[in-house]
């Protein structure tokens, strides 16, 4: 995987499972211009490199990400120093589009724009000391692009009564609104992640690929235009080595070896 010189993230590979930590510790990890810059391009590196399969996200310290950075939103900032690749909205598109499995490993608060993050991950694991929140509007501002992913998790009604309120909810509160897949206890939640990532990575990462894409792509349609669609891309499906290989490996009772081809 491609390495680069970066300021308010930091990267490390570790096999098939790269994780992306937020690091600006001593601001929660709060996100400005810089940080999502440098998301953008790790993500991208991560899809480009084949050795990578899992992404993982997650905080330094002890936050995972304390939203939107309000000094460099007021205009305090010290610019990107890698070329620009797009801003929020565009990190929330390249998460819920992602051909790769991204894990967000919730170790501490995740308010406004960190939840976006969550919400728009594959998988969400948390922490039981988590919090959980959209305060912006008690700043006077309002959660307009995360309530785009928070929408297809969250009831329209309480999605309305977090975000009009600027309610915080528990890790255990976001888990029964569907915005978390587990949660654990903070000293659990490093295997809990890595006993989800081993699992992914035991998987043809063709078809986890052709899956995440396929998933992505319906998602917006009506079930007249879904159907036809998806009947497509299981044809491209079966017709990959990886699935070939597992159909033979039921019949022989064996593990399949997969190629992602």
């Amino acid at each position: 995987m491609t390495e680069r010189s970066y300021r308010r993230i930091r990267v490390v590979p570790s096999g098939p499972v790269t994780t992306v930590f937020l690091s600006y510790p001593e601001r929660r990890n709060a996100m400005g211009p810089v940080m999502v810059n440098e998301l953008l391009w790790a993500l991208d590196d991560a899809h480009n490199a084949p050795e990578v399969r899992v992404i993982v996200l997650t905080g330094e310290g002890k936050a995972f990400c304390a939203g939107g950075d309000f000094a460099q939103m007021s205009g305090s900032s010290d610019g990107p120093t890698l070329a620009p690749k797009g801003d929020y909205a565009d990190l929330l598109l390249a998460l819920t589009r992602t051909e790769k499995p991204v894990i967000a490993k919730v170790n501490g608060v995740a308010m406004g724009g960190g939840l976006g993050l969550v919400a728009a991950s594959t998988f969400a694991i948390a922490s039981t000391e988590a919090t959980l929140g959209t305060p912006e509007i008690n700043v006077g501002l309002f959660p307009m692009m995360i309530m785009a992913v928070l929408g297809r998790l969250v009831p329209k009604r309480k999605l309305l009564q977090m975000m009009l309120l600027g309610e915080k909810l528990t890790a255990d509160q976001a888990l029964k609104l569907g915005l978390l897949g587990e949660v654990v206890a903070p000293s659990d939640l490093d295997a809990a992640v890595g006993r989800l990532a081993d699992a992914l990575v035991s998987k043809s990462p063709m078809t986890l690929s052709l899956g995440l894409k396929a998933f992505a792509d319906q998602e917006d349609l009506d079930l007249a235009k879904a159907l036809p669609l998806l009947r497509e891309r299981l044809a491209s499906c079966l017709a990959t080595d990886d699935a070939s290989e597992g159909l033979m490996a039921f019949l022989e009772k064996r593990q399949p070896r997969w190629t992602g081809k």
